[in-house]
């Protein structure tokens, strides 16, 4: 993880400190005294020969601790009762560990610049990961409360984050190229409501003022429900959710069935919730072996022990969508097992993670590390309040555009936000950042690392000759599809390809390149939350955990009040049950995201609130909120509610992007709804299925029950985003520039009917039977052709 020249450094200053006789002694101390006379079995954190082991294992030497426990750990080595040698330590090492000297999971926050981050290691990183959304959640909670109705975060009026967090160093990035530090301090200026400098922690209403304003009911459903994921908690106890604290949630490999599988004696083998084994992941250079297997790099089901809700990405990447049923049954005759609570439909995962075991991938895929940046996961320093503010990669800064290869763009590329762009192209980078040098694996530059959309060299991705290589931190190398050449060589896949890709220069200009590729996104409409601060079986009021409440209640070891297996941390009044409208995957609606570009959208949090008071009362039934602020926005007459179809990358791309016609031929696509809109219109009424009358439309019955209550402020289905040539619902929450599709571009992609153009004169024998001289009916492709000899000829009308 550190440089060998670091390492050698480090190496020669303890050598100076303790002397060969001395140091002698402590290597050759038998392995089962200290800390291993109980822990004898336990995996080498990385492996023995590894520069940072190494390192580790001298360091760890001159406390009396030959096997680096205590380097991270801390804890008594000489102490042979499990007390003292879990509490205490060696003098020399009570400085450098901080108040408390044991750690049982050296990663949590709070402990880890002890650890991770002392002298020596990983310095910094502690500091930016308790600024980075991972930590904070800004974006989720602004978002999230959006929905809700509640003022404060609508245009991030009010910053709000799991903590109280400040940026006392200002608003220059801790990290990155000078390239990137302008751009950062040109994109701050230009956005300051998304680059908080400070956040407050989310509030947490009492019961009493939830029974006054219901809409409040939404901080209980944000507190319990939503931010169990941060970095600072150890997260829910089920399978897939499993994970480590702050450093360790990423770098500490857990299984989904949180089993620990190593060689620990002291360890269960049998309880869930332990880490799998005792050894870190992280990049190529950093060897895991587990059953009979090596692998390097984070695995993705790591990452998805967090992105399994929300936008889903890391679920969705692994081409899983969340369905209720279970199916198909396993040979018990049971349904399948839930993972993150849930069970799951395969549709296609990502063209970068299909597996080697897939044939039309023979190498295998990427890992999130590959693409995404030290800055995009651990934060540059700064106070990042969504997730465009943190992450600085765009996919055309590996694969260029069909004009222009990736170094020949200029920095900002992709993310214009409105703005003309610099026609200097940003080049390469013959240099790394210095905790890509100092920390990460190396790769030689050859003729360049290829620089992010912001400025920063990509630590493993170069230019070679005519091509651009990903070195994969799980040790496979890919040349990257550069569009440039590819258009170059006329090596297109199909002629779709062309014309969507190089023929119409609008779409390069103006589409994500995922608004086509992404042929699928996963589509929960309607989040219908009921939040019952009444009293359960046994007359006791209902409660939930509060992840934030949780995780505000640290303690000196680097435990939270939830992370101890078995405890539900702290209880908050209240219970959350939800449920949905109605799930797609197919031709996602499209929109305008942030950074002015068309983009696939999906349903954020599109709530609808039920609310019942400690007496059972209900006081709030069906309730949506409205954006008045959206309504400023847009300059409309009509108030859009506050539901959002939010902007999203959603980590679905396919080879074979979603057809023309999915677009142009599609009303759901250019916002109007699934076929138009036409459909689920009866939200605002009460439905009854019974003995009608069909003249009057009264129910015969005298006892009958509502089968389908109504939501009144609905007036449209969850797809529609555009009703009468208005907005309606929100889209996006974060950014000025997202919304729906502007009327000019709706106009000028509309094609729908355009088959009437033909076919109305299909009856027509006499005029059919010049076009089908062959007497058979023409397929598909003899339609294009014909098309387009019809456009050439009228064309040769007009000379």
């Amino acid at each position: 993880m550190c440089t060998k020249p670091l390492a050698i450094l480090l190496v020669i200053t303890l050598s100076l400190l303790i002397s060969p006789t001395s140091y002698s002694k402590m290597v050759e101390t038998p392995a089962q005294t200290g800390c291993l006379s109980c822990h004898s079995g336990i995996e080498d954190i990385r492996d023995d020969s590894s520069t940072m082991m190494v390192m580790i294992k001298a360091l760890s030497a001159s406390h009396g601790d030959n096997s680096g426990c205590v380097m991270c750990h801390g804890g008594d080595p000489q102490s042979t009762d499990p007390i003292s040698a879990h509490t205490g330590s060696p003098d020399s090492l009570k400085k450098a560990k901080g108040p408390q000297t044991f750690y049982p999971d050296p990663g949590a926050m709070d402990v880890n610049k002890f650890s991770c981050g002392q002298a020596g290691c990983h310095q910094g990183y502690p500091e930016r990961l308790e600024k980075a959304l991972m930590n904070t959640e800004a974006g989720k909670i602004q978002g999230n409360l959006h929905t809700w109705g509640i003022e404060e975060v609508q245009n991030h009026k009010v910053p709000w984050g799991n903590y109280d967090v400040k940026d006392t160093d200002g608003q220059v990035p801790a990290v990155g190229s000078e390239a990137y530090k302008n751009y950062m301090k040109a994109m701050i200026a230009a956005h300051k409501e998304q680059f908080p400098t400070e956040l407050s922690q989310i509030p947490n209403p009492s019961v009493e003022d939830i029974e006054k304003d219901p809409k409040l009911a939404g901080f209980t459903y944000q507190r319990q429900q939503c931010q169990r994921c941060h970095v600072t908690v150890k997260g829910r106890e089920k399978r897939g959710d499993y994970r480590g604290q702050g450093c360790s949630s990423c770098h500490i490999p857990y299984g989904n069935e949180g089993l620990y599988e190593g060689g620990d004696p002291t360890i269960s083998k049998t309880e869930k919730g332990h880490l799998l084994t005792h050894q870190i992941q992280a990049t190529r250079k950093s060897k895991v072996s587990h059953n009979n297997l090596e692998y390097s790099g984070i695995p993705v089901e790591t990452c998805n022990s967090c992105h399994n809700r929300g936008k889903r990405i890391g679920v969705t990447y692994q081409g899983l969508m969340e369905f209720p049923y279970g199916s198909p049954f396993n040979k018990t005759g049971k349904k399948q097992p839930k993972l993150h609570t849930k069970q799951y439909l395969f549709i296609s995962d990502d063209l970068h993670h299909q597996i080697k075991s897939r044939p039309e991938n023979p190498e295998g895929g990427l890992l999130c590390q590959d693409c995404h940046t030290t800055i995009d996961m651990h934060g540059d320093g700064n106070i990042p309040g969504t997730t465009l503010a943190q992450v600085e990669i765009e996919c055309q800064d590996c694969h260029g555009t069909p004009e222009q290869f990736p170094w020949e763009l200029p920095l900002g590329h992709g993310e214009e936000f409105g703005q003309t762009l610099s026609t200097d192209p940003r080049g390469f980078s013959s240099s790394l950042q210095q905790e890509t040098a100092t920390y990460a694996t190396t790769y030689d530059k050859q003729d360049g690392y290829l620089l992010t959309t912001r400025g920063n060299p990509f630590g493993n991705v170069v230019k070679s000759g005519r091509k651009a290589i990903l070195h994969s931190a799980t040790g496979n190398d890919f040349e990257i599809p550069l569009l440039k050449q590819i258009n170059l060589d006329d090596s297109w896949k199909s002629p779709d390809a062309l014309v969507a890709m190089s023929s119409v220069q609008k779409h390069s200009d103006s589409l994500e390149c995922y608004a086509c590729h992404a042929s699928w996104v996963p589509q929960c409409y309607g989040c219908h939350v009921h939040v019952d601060y009444g009293k359960d079986e046994d007359g006791k009021p209902k409660h939930d955990t509060d992840w934030i409440a949780s995780g505000t209640a640290r303690n000196p070891d680097g435990s939270t009040a939830e992370s101890p297996l078995g405890t539900k941390g702290i209880q908050s009044p209240g219970k959350v049950h939800e449920t949905r409208a109605y799930l797609r995957w197919e031709e996602p609606v499209l929109g305008i995201n942030g950074e002015g570009r068309v983009t696939p959208l999906m349903p954020g949090c599109q709530i609808v609130y039920t609310v019942k008071a400690r007496d059972g009362r209900t006081i709030a039934l069906d309730q949506v909120a409205l954006s008045y602020d959206e309504q400023k926005q847009l300059g409309q007459t009509r108030t859009p509610l506050a539901i959002d179809m939010a902007p999203v990358q959603p980590h679905s791309a396919q080879r074979k992007a979603r057809t023309c016609e999915s677009c142009h031929n599609n009303p759901k696509a250019m916002g109007y709804g699934i076929s138009g809109g036409v459909f689920q219109t009866r939200y605002p009424e009460d439905i009854v299925e019974d003995l009608i009358d069909q003249k009057t439309g009264k129910v015969i019955p005298i006892n009958y029950q509502v089968q389908i209550p109504k939501i009144e402020a609905l007036d449209f289905d969850w797809s529609t985003i555009i009703k009468d040539e208005q907005q309606v619902q929100t889209v996006g929450t974060h950014w000025p520039l997202s919304r729906a599709l502007p009327k000019e571009m709706r106009d000028a992609m509309d094609r729908t009917g355009l088959c009437m153009g033909c076919h109305r004169d299909m009856t027509k024998d006499e005029l059919w039977s010049k076009v089908a001289t062959s007497g058979k009916r023409l397929d598909s492709q003899e339609h294009i052709e014909l098309m387009n000899k019809v456009l050439r000829e009228y064309a040769n009308t007009k000379k």
